[in-house]
């Protein structure tokens, strides 16, 4: 998407301060910005007093499931006399989100930093930043930073004159969606198929190589340094309405808006205002009518629902919907739902492992049926036919894509079933079909 769209006064910029900035790519920039001395700090501090101040900040997982990270951090035994690992997820393959991409590109240092705080609060020695193979700009951009750091002693065996031993390395994907499951992610890492794994026993206990290991998301290991440098309590300031969500949070917007992008914005900021406001509104002559607000695996809401929504957490809980991993995917009146929904049901069977009965025929079958709604051939038992294949793949694989697949599905049904309905009586769509 080239440069990052200036910043919005009412934009928080923190994790985003330096985006299109290219002083802040090398590791003199960096440092020259306040890069590291976080790290400098978090080294000559107990690893558990940094898990607690990640607790109290209230941070939580940036990917998508929402988990409190240092939480997450605290279920790492340390001192256990075995080897432990840290890994980033940079896949970032969900449809509609780019906010990782950006971090990598623009502030490659930040993460390195975020990686190194990490790993050693969990007693980690090896950090793998596991990136999707498609990020050429970024793999690029983070193995000169890692260059750089290992050259200046900042990582290594003797990280900043520590005496720690902090080694970070990117491992490159190869394309599979699958891949940002953390489970699957380990496999590809260990260079197996990227299946994911029966849980328990969970990555704390058994991950990489069967050694105790924390999988963390990119902008979640980004923003650490943060809250080390200024404190849990000024991280926690920023929420504007749950105390559970706390801290700003990046949303790549795309899709029929005036100014796509990516936007950081403290957690509770009215979604109506990030829309008509900080995104320009719809298109020339057009109307919003529909907005996934977590990426393309969460549930669709209607403009009535996302002109009430706070932007965390619980907010979009509260209407039905996830905030999910902050990939905003816009639909106005032009656009036709059920073709919409049909193109992500083929990305999901498409990308299915084919682990899980439930998910590999699932998907395939709820591709075809509204393939075949979408062509003017459906009836109206196809939409019972795909509520029970939903409630079927939910809940009962081993990872969510199937109900990544089901979710978008059933509530775009619900919200726009007129539109179905119209494709399903042979009439003509009340919006324009857009071509796959």
């Amino acid at each position: 998407m080239g440069f990052p769209h200036k910043s919005h006064p009412r934009e928080t910029p923190i994790l985003s301060k330096h985006f299109g900035d290219p002083g802040a790519i090398s590791l003199d920039g960096w440092k020259a910005r306040g890069g590291y001395t976080a790290l400098q700090q978090a080294l000559a501090t107990d690893p558990v007093a940094i898990q607690n101040v990640i607790k109290e900040s209230g941070l939580r997982g940036r990917g998508g499931a929402g988990f409190p990270t240092g939480l997450k951090w605290s279920f790492m035994k340390l001192g256990d006399g075995k080897p432990h690992y840290v890994a980033c997820n940079a896949d970032e393959s969900e449809p509609g989100t780019f906010k990782d991409r950006e971090i990598m590109r623009w502030t490659p240092h930040a993460l390195i930093e975020g990686c190194a705080i990490a790993a050693h609060a969990v007693g980690a020695e090896t950090t793998y930043i596991y990136i999707r193979g498609e990020f050429t700009e970024p793999i690029q951009r983070m193995e000169q930073a890692l260059a750089e750091a290992r050259a200046a002693g900042i990582i290594g065996g003797n990280a900043m004159g520590s005496g720690k031993k902090l080694d970070i390395w990117v491992h490159k994907g190869a394309g599979a969606y699958i891949c940002g499951e953390e489970t699957a992610l380990m496999n590809s890492i260990e260079g197996k198929r990227g299946n994911p794994r029966i849980k328990p026993p969970f990555p704390a206990v058994a991950g990489l190589f069967g050694m105790p290991t924390t999988v963390n998301n990119v902008e979640t290991l980004a923003a650490v340094p943060h809250i080390l440098s200024n404190g849990a309590e000024w991280y926690k300031a920023m929420s504007l309405s749950s105390p559970k969500s706390t801290g700003s949070k990046l949303f790549s917007v795309c899709g029929n808006v005036a100014k796509p992008g990516n936007y950081e914005v403290v957690m509770g900021f009215s979604f109506k205002d990030f829309l008509y406001d900080l995104c320009g509104g719809p298109l020339p002559g057009r109307k919003f009518k529909a907005i996934i607000p977590g990426g393309s695996s969460v549930p669709v809401i209607n403009m009535e629902e996302a002109e009430q929504v706070k932007m965390d957490y619980e907010g979009f809980l509260e209407f039905g919907t996830m905030l999910g991993s902050g990939g905003v995917i816009v639909f106005d009146d032009a656009q036709s739902m059920p073709r919409q929904l049909a193109r992500l049901a083929r990305f999901y069977a498409h990308e299915s492992c084919g682990q899980c009965t439930q998910c590999r025929e699932g998907t395939a079958w709820m591709t075809k049926i509204l393939e075949r709604i979408v062509a003017g051939q459906g009836t109206y038992e196809d939409l019972d036919t795909i509520f029970e294949l939903s409630e079927n793949m939910t809940g009962t694989t081993i990872c969510v894509l199937s109900d990544s697949c089901g979710a978008p599905v059933v509530s775009g049904i619900k919200k726009f079933r007129h539109e179905f309905e119209a494709l399903i009586k042979g009439k003509r769509s009340s919006t324009v079909a857009v071509t796959a």
